[in-house]
């Protein structure tokens, strides 16, 4: 797996024209926040945070580098202005790697269900799963393999192939896809 990198320096000033300062200098205004709920203001390269972000998905381990020292963190947040496709501000969760975090996935789906190539309708129920893992354990993305669903069966939560490190937070039970039979 890749290893994403973000160099920062801490930062003294705070305020807009601080914050306006940093991005007229082709620099990024950040927080990092650790798990005590600490925070530490940050300046980070601009052009490389956005190369970073643009790649990983929300559950994506960074090395957050700051002013040198290797940190595990996650981006928890960006301000992002759509207008001039540029990040305004982003917020990182520093975490220690021994403590479990739930995280949201976004539901991915392989394969075409067998009840579809037999004219059936595949209805998705659930667009993501809730999981609690280790940071170190914690999947980038959740595909689900559908191609064994015929017409009148379902995929849950449950059918999912996860590791033993994982514990489902969303119901096993939950649907993920079912299978309609085709319209007469």
């Amino acid at each position: 797996m890749e290893q994403f990198v973000i160099n920062a320096k801490v930062r003294k000033e705070t305020g807009k024209k601080a914050a306006k300062d940093l991005r007229a200098a082709g620099r990024l205004p950040a927080v990092a926040y650790n798990e005590k709920g600490e925070s530490i203001m940050l300046d980070i390269d601009a052009a490389e945070f956005s190369k970073v972000w643009r790649t990983i998905t929300p559950t994506t381990l960074v090395n957050l580098k700051i002013d040198g020292q290797d940190n595990k963190a996650y981006i928890q947040d960006t301000e992002y202005d759509i207008k001039t496709d540029k990040n305004l501000h982003a917020d990182f969760h520093i975490v220690s790697g021994k403590k479990p975090i739930i995280a949201e996935l976004k539901m991915h789906y392989s394969g075409t269900p067998a009840g579809v190539l037999k004219g059936g309708f595949m209805v998705k129920h659930i667009p993501s799963v809730q999981l609690k893992a280790l940071p170190d354990d914690m999947p980038t993305s959740i595909t689900a393999d559908v191609s064994g669903v015929e017409i009148g069966q379902k995929f849950t939560v449950a059918d999912l192939h996860l590791s033993d490190k994982i514990t489902l937070i969303t119901k096993p039970t939950a649907l993920i896809v079912t299978i309609a039979p085709p319209k007469k």
